[in-house]
C-alpha cells in the first residue's frame, strides 16, 4: 500500500473535465454532494464547477436533466478515476436498466488531460460531448478554447436553459 501512495505522489496532476447530471430525486442537491464528494477523493482536486443548466433528455424520455460541468486535477490513472466515479454514482443510487434510463446521478469522463483513450469500458475524450449542448455549454464556461464556436452552433437548437446560481427553487 505504502509503495502505491509514493507512486501516486510522484505522478504528474492531470487536468480533467468531468460532466455531471441527474434528472431522479432531488438533482441540484445531488450534484452538489458529488461535487464534494469528488474534491475528498484520493490525490484529486476540484479546481471549478461551471454554471448549472437544465436540459431536457436527450435520446431518452423522463424528467429534465439537471447539468455541469467540473474541472478538477487528479494524480489518478484515468481507469481509477473511473472507478473512483462510478462508484460516487452507485452510492447515489445510479442503476443502469437500460441504455439512457433517468438517472439520481451521472458523472462522464469528458477530457483527461490531453489523453485519448479507446476501450470497451472507457472512451476519453467522451464519445458524444460534441452532440450535446448540456456538456458544450458549461465546458465552455471553464475551458473557452476546448469547444470551438462550430461546436456551439451545432447544438443550438437543443433546448437548455442556465439557473440561478443563487437558488435551487425552480427545481
Amino acid at each position: 500500500v505504502k509503495r502505491q501512495q509514493v507512486d501516486l505522489m510522484q505522478r504528474e496532476w492531470v487536468s480533467v473535465f468531468i460532466g455531471l447530471g441527474a434528472n431522479l430525486g432531488e438533482a441540484r442537491q445531488t450534484l452538489d454532494a458529488a461535487v464534494k464528494a469528488i474534491d475528498k477523493l484520493p490525490h484529486t482536486r476540484v479546481l471549478q464547477c461551471s454554471s448549472f443548466y437544465r436540459s431536457a433528455p436527450v435520446d431518452a424520455t423522463g424528467p429534465d436533466y439537471i447539468n455541469a460541468v467540473l474541472h478538477l486535477e487528479t494524480r489518478l490513472h484515468a481507469y481509477e478515476a473511473l472507478k473512483a466515479f462510478q462508484s460516487l454514482e452507485n452510492k447515489a443510487g445510479r442503476v443502469r436498466p437500460y441504455r439512457n434510463a433517468p438517472r439520481t446521478l451521472d458523472i462522464d469522463l469528458l477530457l483527461f488531460g490531453d489523453a485519448t483513450i479507446q476501450s470497451p469500458v472507457l472512451t476519453v475524450p467522451h464519445l458524444r460531448m460534441r452532440e450535446r449542448a448540456f456538456v458544450l455549454k458549461p465546458l465552455a464556461e471553464l475551458s473557452p478554447r476546448s469547444v470551438s464556436a462550430q461546436d456551439l452552433q451545432s447544438v443550438q437548437s437543443q433546448a437548455i436553459e442556465k439557473l440561478d446560481a443563487s437558488s435551487s427553487d425552480d427545481l
